[in-house]
């Protein structure tokens, strides 16, 4: 397995990461459409390759996660949506989205030195065998950021059960408005702090 930005991956990439990301959200984005060859059409633009990590076996993309300090992990353009969904609906999803994702607002302050780990995902071909888990400890040993927060849903048990064996702890939980039809009763969001010997370097 190989762990790299994906700036630094060479190919159609974006393809294989609206691929992964589609089926990793796709309990949320088929309200747009439930045709997922027009979801991977649409979303394909939209990454920031400076700020997103991936996890590579056999040159395909295994599993990715975006890491960010307020700098929008995706870029979303209004023509894309159009394109693909249709004007009313790519307009619909377009307004929603870019509120979500681009525009996106935590119900805390973000800091210089917080690290904001967003859109993990892993191949559905992938998945069970750790990948996520690799990548996520790879970006947090290598970035400079003191601590590390991601929010996630409540009813994503896996998930949790997964940022718990790496050090995330919940510090927070707001309740969701229409959550008998979104499935999703809060969002928790966790919190890694390195330790003062991670965040000082190797001991020699």
């Amino acid at each position: 397995m190989n762990i790299n930005r994906a700036s630094e991956l060479k190919g159609t990439i974006r393809n294989e990461m609206s691929v992964i990301f589609v089926d990793g959200f796709y309990q949320w984005l088929n309200y747009f459409s439930k045709d997922k060859a027009k979801l991977y059409r649409t979303f394909a633009h939209m990454f920031n390759t400076e700020v997103f990590y991936t996890a590579s076996v056999d040159n395909h993309i295994a599993a990715l996660a975006a890491c960010t300090n307020n700098t929008p992990a995706v870029k979303l353009k209004y023509s894309e949506f159009r394109k693909h969904l249709g004007f009313i609906m790519g307009s619909l999803a377009y307004i929603i989205l870019k509120k979500e994702f681009e525009k996106k607002q935590y119900p805390f302050q973000v800091s210089e030195n917080m690290g904001a780990i967003e859109f993990v995902a892993t191949s559905v071909n992938y998945r069970g065998r750790g990948m996520a888990t690799e990548l996520l400890k790879s970006i947090m040993d290598s970035a400079s950021y003191d601590e590390y927060v991601l929010e996630v849903a409540d009813t994503n048990t896996n998930a949790i059960k997964l940022y718990e064996k790496l050090g995330f702890a919940e510090f927070m939980r707001i309740p969701q408005k229409h959550s008998e039809r979104s499935g999703v009763n809060y969002l928790v969001y966790m919190k890694h702090e390195k330790k003062e010997a991670e965040s000082l370097g190797p001991i020699r």
